[in-house]
């Protein structure tokens, strides 16, 4: 079953502050592409971000997981994707993820074909890998079956996996900050 919304808050300011506590990310100065940097403050990346900020990456593959969140979860998920991928001689699909505060979309960036959108309630962890330092990876509920899904994607550079793991945490903190906003009056 999926969360009710006082849990599903909870979750979300709990995976919030895990992924903003992490001291793997460079807070300044993440190059996205060789021209554009991502914004030196907070206040300059929330107009951005509302609108949904977009990565190009390789979709590397999916895993089952147990917990919602943790590093040593996520690093032995990392790692079991990333053995997978290896042996599998297929071409990664490259996609478009686009992280916003309602959540990440996930387009085929050949085609333009829409591939998934996770609700930002859905997801409990995100991360950029010690060891794989070019893959990030987030956890997220499946709507279909409920099963705790953690999802791996190859960056170009380790600066790129970084920046989608701070875009991630900032748009769930601007979820949170919308959301507060929103039932303050109740």
């Amino acid at each position: 079953a999926l969360l009710g919304p006082g849990s599903a808050m909870e979750a979300l300011r709990a995976a919030g502050r895990a992924v903003l506590r992490s001291p793997r990310l460079a807070r300044h100065g993440l190059g996205l592409r060789r021209r554009r940097k991502l914004p030196e403050s907070w206040a300059d990346m929330q107009e951005p971000l509302l609108e949904g900020m977009c990565f190009t990456l390789k979709y590397l593959g999916m895993t089952l997981v147990e917990k919602p969140k943790g590093e040593d979860m996520a690093a032995a998920a990392i790692r079991r994707i990333v053995a997978t991928a290896r042996v599998g001689a297929r071409k990664f699909q490259k996609v478009i993820l686009t992280v916003s505060p309602r959540g990440i979309s996930l387009q085929d960036a050949d085609t333009k074909e829409m591939v998934e959108n996770i609700s930002i309630y859905r997801i409990s962890y995100c991360t950029t890998d010690k060891l794989q330092n070019k893959v990030f990876a987030y956890v997220a509920q499946s709507q279909e079956s409920g099963a705790l899904e953690c999802h791996a994607f190859l960056s170009p550079k380790k600066k790129i996996a970084q920046a989608v793991t701070l875009t991630v945490a900032q748009a769930f903190q601007m979820a949170l900050d919308l959301w507060e906003a929103t039932h303050a009056g109740r």
